[in-house]
């Protein structure tokens, strides 16, 4: 990783349904993007990866979370420079979403339809990594 490299958190925020009991994940809308995302962010200077994720969640989500296991860890290029994302399953235990300066809207959605709606295929293998973590636990 160079000094360039964008560092960034964030976790894959799932729940239960409060009606049916289902899986849900969380997927939040960023305006500045029109995107449709797993919530994450920058760390900051010297934070810890988990910690920054679970920041983000709690920024983002307007939710606290457990995390889980550790993701992969997503490379791409932002704005030209290499970004690399620490990723985690987090079940969301506690809050509600407030419109904020950075998103918007949040959506929980069955996995396949959470799928369907991220704006970045690169996302996806997340659900997948999120859906095989939760059925060894």
């Amino acid at each position: 990783m160079t000094e360039e490299t964008i560092r960034a958190a964030g976790c894959v925020l799932w729940r239960r349904s409060p009606i049916d009991g289902a899986l849900e994940i969380c997927l939040v809308h960023r305006p500045k993007y029109d995107d449709w995302s797993h919530p994450k962010g920058k760390l900051k200077h010297g934070e810890d990866p988990l910690t920054g994720a679970l920041r983000e969640v709690a920024e983002e989500t307007g939710y606290t979370a457990v995390p889980g296991a550790p993701l992969p860890t997503v490379h791409y290029l932002a704005n030209g420079r290499p970004k690399q994302v620490h990723y985690w399953t987090a079940e969301a235990t506690d809050g509600f979403f407030a419109p904020n300066r950075e998103v918007d809207r949040v959506l929980w959605l069955p996995p396949a339809a959470a799928r369907h709606r991220l704006t970045q295929p690169r996302d996806r293998d997340l659900i997948d990594a999120l859906l095989s973590s939760l059925n060894r636990a």
